[in-house]
């Protein structure tokens, strides 16, 4: 595989941190979260996870899984021909893994889906310490 990367649907993930518990387990993690190669933020009132922006009733939170510099894509596992261990086990399907350089894997058909129906991709600043193989996508 030329170049694998992970590509994240904004849109799709509802925190459920599926993600990061599948590579802590699978990659045997320790429990110090500053150890994990993968986290969840949660987008709302900044006051921790699962806290919702605004007021009542016009409440709202969406989330967004953080792949530190330290993810390794599974490097073992996907040698393999297995995926990595966050996006086999994403329960909603917002992750999808493949290789950018080849036109027909599933992460380059995503991207061409998502975009043609009007999501933007993106990728998070480097000084955000995040992986440069993750793309985001969002509507």
């Amino acid at each position: 595989m030329a170049k694998p990367a992970i590509l994240v649907n904004l849109n799709r993930c509802t925190g459920c941190w599926t993600c990061s518990m599948a590579c802590k387990v699978g990659n045997k993690l320790g429990e110090r979260i500053e150890d994990w190669r993968l986290r969840v933020n949660t987008i709302g009132s900044g006051k921790g996870i699962d806290s919702p922006g605004g007021t009542w009733p016009d409440v709202w939170m969406s989330w967004e899984p953080v792949y530190t510099k330290k993810c390794t894509l599974c490097a073992e596992r996907t040698a393999g021909g297995d995926q990595p261990f966050c996006t086999y086990n994403c329960p909603t399907k917002a992750l999808t893994y493949g290789d950018m350089d080849d036109e027909q894997s599933a992460i380059s058909l995503r991207m061409k889906e998502l975009k043609d129906i009007g999501f933007s991709i993106f990728q998070k600043p480097e000084e955000e310490n995040s992986s440069k193989n993750v793309y985001y996508a969002k509507r």
